[in-house]
């Protein structure tokens, strides 16, 4: 493999299960000179079935778009028609989303090897897969202030999708975890829904450090006196109150609001099974003898089934005989 990259900022490495396939070349000798030549250039030797895998890792210095080539030798000759052509874009935003999903079934309409420019394809993609109906399913993910400057953030996002949290303040240099959960009453596909994150700078009225990080979460707890006492006790019983946090007072930086987006994708249906048989037959069995029977559940539906079986009791021997459970889960 030949890596073409003018600015140095493409890398090429073996795995580990390459290196292993990797050879240096037999030392050949000269009939004239009676002199060892150097090894030729390293190679790998790919027997059939066989494969090589390598990471190619993007470290760009400016922000700007960069292109590369990797060029396959095979056998000592270049072959023109295997290239595989590598892009990037180095960025500088200041408000960044880490720790999403690229979606392997994503296809750019402008990135073809038929044009003349192929684009950059950033990383905005959170998958949740499949999901029961009902059940919450939730995904994390990162956001971080690379500015100098406190920012807010507010989630522009409505049911079965919910961002917690929703509002915020980070200060600069800090990070904050936000969890997506969906919950969806009835069946539903998302295919790359669009949810928009409003992003502003913005400036504190007291100083900066004496303002922690806010978000919609935080809350305080106070316990109060009530009108109820324990028998026999002199003080009343207390409870606690929980209040939310209010926003510390600010003031929007001007011509500093944005957007960031990220898109969400699910799939979301009712689980369904089916049983081969409704009664389980055992024969004839001596005391002290174990027997076994087998019955066969399947997964009709297009998402994890999990259920759990549970002896039922007898109603007379309920008391007397507890329930046992077993648990699993059923996959597609």
């Amino acid at each position: 493999l030949h890596l073409n990259d003018k600015q140095g900022v493409f890398f090429l490495k073996g795995r580990r299960s390459t290196l292993q396939i990797f050879h240096t070349g037999d030392e050949e000798e000269d009939s004239d000179e009676k002199e060892r030549k150097p090894p030729k250039k390293p190679y790998l030797l790919l027997y059939p079935g066989q494969s090589a895998e390598f990471d190619v890792t993007f470290k760009p210095t400016l922000a700007q778009r960069l292109e590369a080539k990797i060029g396959v030798s095979v056998g000592g000759k270049l072959c023109n028609k295997t290239q595989i052509e590598l892009v990037g874009e180095g960025h500088t935003d200041e408000f960044t989303l880490d720790g999403l999903e690229e979606d392997p079934k994503e296809t750019n309409a402008k990135s073809t090897l038929q044009k003349d420019i192929i684009d950059a394809v950033r990383v905005d993609h959170i998958e949740f897969g499949d999901c029961c109906v009902r059940k919450r399913c939730c995904r994390t993910f990162t956001i971080t202030n690379r500015s100098s400057e406190v920012m807010r953030f507010e989630w522009e996002a409505d049911a079965p999708f919910q961002f917690s949290p929703k509002v915020g303040h980070l200060h600069p240099g800090c990070a904050k975890a936000i969890t997506v959960t969906l919950k969806s009453d009835v069946p539903a596909t998302f295919r790359r829904q669009l949810v928009k994150c409003k992003v502003a700078k913005i400036n504190l009225e007291l100083p900066p450090e004496e303002v922690r990080d806010w978000d919609d979460k935080m809350c305080t707890v106070t316990w109060v006196d009530t009108n109820r006492k324990k028998p026999g006790a002199r003080w009343p019983i207390k409870e606690p109150v929980v209040e939310t946090v209010p926003e510390p007072a600010h003031t929007v930086v001007e011509q500093s609001t944005h957007e960031a987006e990220v898109y969400l994708s699910a799939h979301v249906d009712y689980a369904q099974f089916k049983l081969d048989t409704v009664v389980v037959q055992f024969e004839d069995t001596l005391p002290f003898q174990t027997r076994t029977a087998t019955f066969t559940m399947y997964n009709t539906g297009t998402v994890p089934l999990e259920y759990s079986w549970e002896e039922a009791a007898d109603k007379k021997e309920a008391v007397e005989c507890p329930k046992r459970k077993f648990s699993m889960t059923l996959m597609r």
